[in-house]
């Protein structure tokens, strides 16, 4: 077993944490079940990890209650590690620790929401091209589940900060982080070319980490017939390492557009996103496209 030093400050909160997933091994092996990676091999191969050092901490986790061990095959016997309820609470954990890395050590430690188009943060979005989306399911406004890929050719998924029906619900200073107007005019603008995306073979999907009740109101207000998805527990953006920034004590996706096919392989990454009608036309370009070569 690793030698491991217990830090023993039964009082901090902090500490107990740390006494858990303190192993930069842990968090990182926490950070590939989220994206869809369960099994030993599929693990060992994405962190160039020993098999002793990865059994290791596999094993520290599923005794922490973080991962469980669930057979997948019976001779021999394999299993996968999947994350549970405590697991899944760490995720906000890992964006907080996405979105530092982001701004103070690939960026200039500036709040924004967009970045530059040769910068490490797109360059990281789009190799997401040929990817899969992992199976999940996100609430939507009415209070089901939904998956974001759709049983259509071609899933749209634009991503954006937040919109509000009010004025007066944005978080103070939004007009000032580059990148974060625009979100009401980009639901509009995908409300009103719908027919289009439709007639192309593709549904068209919002996503942002507002509760559902506050994506319900503004669906309301502006009438989209699409639906919105929340986040709201990063489970998506953890899965797929999104871009976010904290604004208003909340992480927001930055605003990007994924087209992904209806094998969840993502088609075509749009971001950063500097021109919102520019990119709506992009994705329906990129939709007609794929099912062109698909015909």
């Amino acid at each position: 077993m690793a030698q491991r030093t217990h830090l023993g400050d039964a009082d901090c909160a902090i500490a107990q944490a740390l006494d858990v997933v303190g192993d930069w091994w842990t968090l990182l092996i926490v950070r590939d079940a989220a994206r869809g990676l369960h099994r030993f091999d599929e693990l060992q191969r994405e962190l160039g990890v020993s098999r002793k050092v990865l059994a290791e901490r596999l094993r520290l986790l599923v005794d922490a209650g973080v991962l469980t061990r669930e057979p997948y095959q019976e001779r021999p016997v394999r299993h996968e590690y999947r994350l549970t309820p405590r697991g899944r609470a760490l995720l906000p954990v890992l964006v907080a620790l996405q979105d530092w890395g982001d701004t103070w050590i690939l960026g200039e430690g500036e709040m924004t929401a967009t970045t530059d188009e040769a910068s490490r943060e797109a360059e990281r979005m789009h190799a997401l091209r040929g990817t899969r989306v992992p199976p999940l399911l996100l609430p939507d406004r009415s209070g089901g589940l939904t998956d974001p890929v759709a049983d259509t050719p071609f899933t749209v998924l634009y991503c954006f900060p937040g919109a509000y029906a009010r004025a007066e619900s944005y978080p103070p200073g939004w007009g000032g982080i580059p990148g974060a107007r625009g979100c009401t005019f980009e639901s509009c603008t995908y409300r009103d070319q719908l027919a289009e995306f439709t007639g192309a073979g593709a549904t068209v999907h919002g996503v942002s980490t507002q509760r559902p009740d506050e994506q319900r109101e503004f669906a309301e207000h502006e009438r989209l017939r699409f639906p919105l998805l929340s986040d709201a527990d990063l489970s998506l953006t953890a899965a797929l390492r999104l871009p976010t920034f904290r604004a208003a004590g909340v992480s927001r996706i930055k605003r990007l557009t994924l087209v992904v096919d209806r094998e969840r392989t993502v088609r075509e990454v749009i971001y950063p996103v500097t021109d919102i009608e520019a990119s709506v036309r992009a994705a329906l370009t990129a939709v007609r496209t794929a099912g062109g070569a698909q015909a």
